[in-house]
């Protein structure tokens, strides 16, 4: 069944969650602080407006799609000041967790209602509709959100109560930050020790070695393709500061994790912020002294 959705953020993630919602018959009320991507959002068939309260009063369901989970209490307090009458907000943003249940309780107040929709995979991923959902929430919630999200990706996983989609999120990119730094750091020594990397690389998907992240980043880390980014190195330096803090606060390991975002600031500092993140590979290649920009 067609619905207005409102998407609240048209970033790299939000503007692909959004054609494809259109794709399925949706209209999509757009809004985004940046003039150009609500422009971008028109000329893809959307329509925009010029505030969050004007996106959500008109539609029952709301996708969020934002750089951090603190955006995502602004927006909520915006929406709470907009008392649309009824609405679902689905969070796909990657944020603290206890800001779920701060995000659900003011929407509670005026009858709306929240679940946190975490993504696996990045934009490139979504535009092929290769990435997971991992939703947190009451069950009704979870289902009717489900239910909109399914098209959209490979698979949608119900992960348990308010919050669980964030955990799950933080738990997924402790691993995969971990893998993806290992392989360009792996590329590096083998660069350095004057193999060839095309056909190292080769082996290294065919070997024990093996994860998922060589297919999303190994050939742009061996070309040195780092725009245009599918997701950007400074969201990613803000994610890993997430990945520790949640460890952390319950008392687990990250340290290598910490090796991980130690590299990022590396790369933040070394002019790579807005650069894809196969561009961790330029940080292990200056390192060895063999950088290429």
């Amino acid at each position: 069944m067609s619905e207005s959705i409102a998407m609240i953020g048209l970033g790299l993630m939000g503007s692909t969650l959004a054609t494809h919602l259109q794709g399925e018959g949706h209209t999509v009320v757009g809004y985004d602080p940046n003039h150009g991507r609500r422009r971008e959002h028109v000329r893809r068939g959307g329509v925009s407006v010029e505030s969050i309260a004007d996106a959500v009063v008109s539609c029952s369901l709301a996708i969020l799609s934002l750089p951090n989970s603190s955006t995502t209490i602004a927006v909520c307090n915006e929406i709470v000041e907009a008392a649309p009458s009824e609405l679902l907000v689905i969070d796909t943003t990657t944020g603290d967790p206890s800001d779920s249940f701060t995000g659900s309780l003011m929407l509670a107040s005026i009858g709306a209602r929240y679940v946190d929709a975490t993504v696996s995979g990045n934009a490139a991923q979504a535009a092929v509709k290769d990435i997971i959902f991992m939703i947190g929430g009451a069950a009704a919630d979870v289902t009717r959100a489900a239910a909109v999200l399914e098209p959209l990706g490979r698979q949608v996983y119900r992960v348990g109560p308010l919050g669980a989609g964030m955990r799950a999120k933080i738990v997924v990119n402790h691993i995969l930050y971990i893998n993806r730094a290992a392989i360009a750091e792996g590329l590096a020594v083998a660069e350095k020790a004057g193999l060839e990397l095309e056909p190292m690389f080769q082996v290294l998907r065919d070997s024990a070695a093996y994860s998922k992240a060589m297919d999303i980043w190994g050939q742009r880390m061996i070309d040195g393709d780092f725009n245009p980014p599918a997701s950007r190195v400074r969201q990613s330096l803000k994610d890993a500061r997430l990945i520790n803090a949640h460890a952390e606060s319950i008392g687990a390991s990250h340290a290598l994790v910490e090796v991980v975002r130690a590299a990022l600031v590396d790369a933040v500092d070394g002019g790579l912020a807005d650069e894809d993140n196969a561009s961790v590979m330029e940080v292990m290649r200056r390192r060895a002294g063999i950088g290429r920009c």
